[in-house]
């Protein structure tokens, strides 16, 4: 059925048969949420029961009563706050009634002893409590608001609503529901709902049937919120509520609509608002039935509390989220927890959110805008889990991308992100996928380097947002004092190395402003003087670009100059995310997209083999992701010259960017592993090495990563100063003897390799499983520079 106009659609929708409707509405819904049912764990708050309505249904409006206080006290609201804060909430529901002090005295006296003139701005103040105290974040529902009340809300609530209800003005006459209600007018709440669009708030709203309105008039209210979402796209959710009888009500007796009501209504508000939105039903309303609910278009649950009870409907329990969760998967969709905020508005927080508010949820959420699912984050010492499995059944869409990607066709952008976003059985369709992969390409033996990181200087001009290693020549604040290596230490470190069994130097450092390409490459010459056998892996593209303009030359002409001085290869390193809109927020005067590409393309045309890398986990998306890895598989087919493929996720602790508040808490510990697992699909047959980096993941981290694609367990490193300095927990040393019990602890076969990969002598492997203590590094602080030659 195609329709014209909302006259025509309205009238489709009052003929059509509910069987005809609910699959066009489920249709819809996962053309726009695919598999994802979401909910909002969330506590609920019931600031004050005092209400200046008087709705013939409610049972939550109550009159002043002696002894009973008007409002809840700060210290009640943060006990409720905290209590939802403990059972891991992230939403601190609002509730509370239309502006009691235009009706009651008790309310303004309250108000008054309170230090509040209304009770918004009360409900303001404790909405900017909780979010300072609890770190939840507060959604406010207040009823009718002024354009002022609107914007002092947003600045301490993640999202606001208003129920519509209804556009029947009967239900304001006498005889109906909303007589004596003068909140209840369509037209004011149509205003509200206008406002917070104007304002840039994200929004819920919804209608109620079964209050004495028409099916023709609830598909009314459901055009004029499409009609004002189409202006400011604000609407976040539209609720589908139906009305229970209460005893104490003038309404106790009459009768609730019944499920194909609630089904046909459902159905009708997909249709109208289209696949996008978010459309939700309450569980605790329609318990037994939730496959239907699902079946007719929802995408939602809403809020579910593990604490409180629905303090509006107080009759009808919440369902437990774990029973939530396997009958949403019995239903072949998988449940997800949100924030209250939705997740398209998170991920655009700078222009929906105060920023206050932006910060938290941008610490709160995980790639794709939705609640974390875990307590990890990389280079804590938090056990990670992997995540529960509850469908039965796999995504075909999923199945036919790893199908394309295991017989070697590139992956396009979209798909790639929809590997990116896999939950539950889906996630392990995928990491068995890739381990297969792995196994085919790389058999069952996992492979380490023993090496030694040297970072030279940890001085710097260059003033990338995510890091916690580079100082000013005279800044001490993070961790760490300047220091600056004079080269007998370098060198010192090199001789020491290679006697503990090391085969290669792994050496990178902050852009100091006083080296020049001379630095770099009398490096290089004087580790080879002193250790000719050892491999030299150093100088990431930034550090080859900065060179070779200090002394005059084309990058290509100074990387054959390096490659003379012994530099064997480069590390992939200075990558970050391979996408320009995301690089001008984290290192806007690093190099391009293009230029770091470039650099490893002249590094392979000169025989000089590199890592690749990414650094995944701040403020960047899946579809980032997707363009990072899209950019190393094109220029591996072009050159052949990666080695490897290692995801670094971000290490939040003391990056500059989270303490400001303007990135996540690096990527949960599900991305971690599909980071891992995408990758080896994704670079298939190109990239056959993926690598995990056990000082970023932890040894069980690692060893997740290696049960989904990874086939290399990095370095051994002996001494790891940036992330440390970023916060990592995992120590600075993983000595050979510990990889080789965790790579045969699953059941695999450790084997030694060269930086290229190959085989290394016996007298390394020798020399490394009996290495002596390491002496204690030399710091050698900032000095003036003479040239090294």
């Amino acid at each position: 059925m195609t329709v014209t106009n909302d006259s025509a659609l309205t009238q489709w929708l009052l003929d059509a048969p509910l069987m005809e409707l609910m699959p066009r509405a489920e249709r819809s819904r996962d053309e726009g949420h695919g598999r994802l049912m979401s909910y909002s764990r969330k506590v609920f708050i019931p600031l004050t029961h005092l209400c200046r309505d008087v709705c013939h249904y409610c049972t939550f409006a109550q009159r002043p009563r002696a002894g009973k206080a008007a409002y809840l006290s700060p210290d009640d609201v943060l006990s409720i706050a905290r209590a939802g804060a403990a059972a891991g909430c992230t939403e601190a529901l609002f509730t509370l009634g239309d502006k009691p002090e235009l009706r009651y005295h008790a309310a303004r006296d309250a108000l008054a002893a309170l230090g509040h003139e209304t009770t918004i701005g009360y409900l303001e103040a404790m909405c900017a409590l909780v979010l300072r105290e609890t770190g939840l974040l507060p959604h406010a529902n207040p009823g009718l608001m002024s354009r002022e009340e609107i914007a002092g809300l947003r600045t301490v609530t993640a999202s606001q609503g208003i129920m519509l209800e209804s556009l029947s003005e009967r239900l304001c006459e006498p005889g109906g529901v909303h007589y004596g209600s003068p909140d209840k007018r369509p037209q004011l709440r149509l205003d509200t709902l206008r406002l917070a669009g104007e304002l840039q708030v994200p929004f819920t709203t919804g209608i109620l049937i079964g209050i004495g309105e028409t099916r023709r008039e609830r598909l009314d209210a459901l055009c004029a919120i499409r009609e004002i979402h189409a202006e400011y796209g604000h609407v976040q959710e539209v609720i589908v509520q139906n009305f229970r009888a209460k005893p104490g009500t003038k309404r106790a007796n009459a009768a609730e609509p019944d499920l194909d009501d609630l089904l046909w209504t459902v159905a009708a508000a997909r249709l109208i608002l289209g696949s996008e939105m978010n459309i939700q039903a309450p569980p605790n309303l329609s318990p037994g039935v939730f496959p239907r609910l699902i079946a007719a278009g929802i995408n939602d649950w809403g809020g579910v509390s593990p604490v409180t009870p629905d303090h509006v409907n107080p009759e009808a329990p919440w369902p437990a989220i774990v029973e939530l969760a396997r009958q949403t998967a019995d239903a072949g969709k998988l449940l997800v927890n949100r924030l209250p905020v939705y997740p398209s508005y998170a991920r655009s927080s700078e222009i929906w959110l105060a920023p206050e508010v932006a910060s938290r949820v941008l610490r709160m959420s995980d790639a794709e805008g939705l609640a974390r699912d875990d307590d990890w984050a990389p280079g804590s010492l938090v056990s990670p889990r992997m995540p529960a499995i509850l469908a039965r059944s796999v995504d075909p869409a999923v199945d036919r991308i790893i199908a394309k990607a295991v017989g070697g066709d590139r992956l396009e952008e979209p798909e790639i992100v929809r590997l990116f976003a896999t939950r539950d059985a889906d996630f392990e369709r995928v990491t068995f996928a890739a381990d297969e992969l792995r196994q085919a390409v790389s058999g069952d033996t996992i492979r380490y380097v023993v090496n030694r990181n040297i970072n030279y200087t940890n001085i710097c001009y260059y003033r990338c947002q995510f890091c916690a290693f580079s100082k000013g020549k005279k800044h001490e604040a993070l961790r760490g004092a300047p220091y600056d290596l004079a080269l007998e230490e370098i060198v010192r470190r090199a001789v020491e190395a290679w006697d503990r069994g090391a085969t290669e130097l792994c050496l990178q450092g902050g852009i100091h402003p006083e080296y020049t390409g001379e630095t770099y490459l009398g490096i290089c010459r004087a580790i080879k003087t002193a250790v000719p056998g050892m491999h030299i892996h150093a100088f990431s593209p930034l550090e080859v670009t900065q060179g070779a303009a200090t002394l005059g030359l084309s990058v290509r002409s100074f990387l054959a100059a390096l490659k003379t001085a012994g530099l064997g290869t480069l590390p992939g390193t200075a990558a970050e995310i391979l996408d320009d809109e995301v690089r001008a927020k984290i290192c806007p005067d690093k190099l391009t997209t293009a230029e770091w590409l470039d650099v490893a393309r002249a590094a392979h045309g000169l025989g000089l083999r590199t890592t690749s890398t990414i650094m995944y986990g701040h403020l960047e998306q899946s579809s980032s992701w997707a363009k990072h890895l899209l950019a190393l598989r094109d220029l591996q087919k072009e050159t052949g010259g990666f080695t490897e493929f290692v995801p670094l996720p971000f290490v939040h602790m003391e990056a500059p960017m989270y303490l400001r508040g303007r990135a996540r808490r690096g990527p949960t510990f599900r991305e971690a592993v599909l980071m891992h697992a995408v990758a080896r699909l994704t670079l298939h047959p190109g990239i056959t090495n993926i690598q995990t980096s056990w000082v970023k993941m932890g040894p069980q981290g690692a060893a997740a990563c290696l049960k989904a694609g990874a086939n290399d367990l990095g370095g051994t490193l002996m001494n790891e100063s940036i992330s440390r300095a970023a916060g990592t927990e995992h120590g600075q040393e993983f000595p050979p003897e510990a990889m080789e019990q965790l790579i045969r602890s699953l059941g695999r076969q450790p084997e030694q390799r060269s930086t290229s990969y190959g085989p290394v002598m016996t007298e390394r492997r020798q020399a490394s499983m009996r290495a002596a203590v390491l002496a204690p590094v030399i710091l050698t602080p900032p000095r003036k520079l003479a040239v090294v030659g």
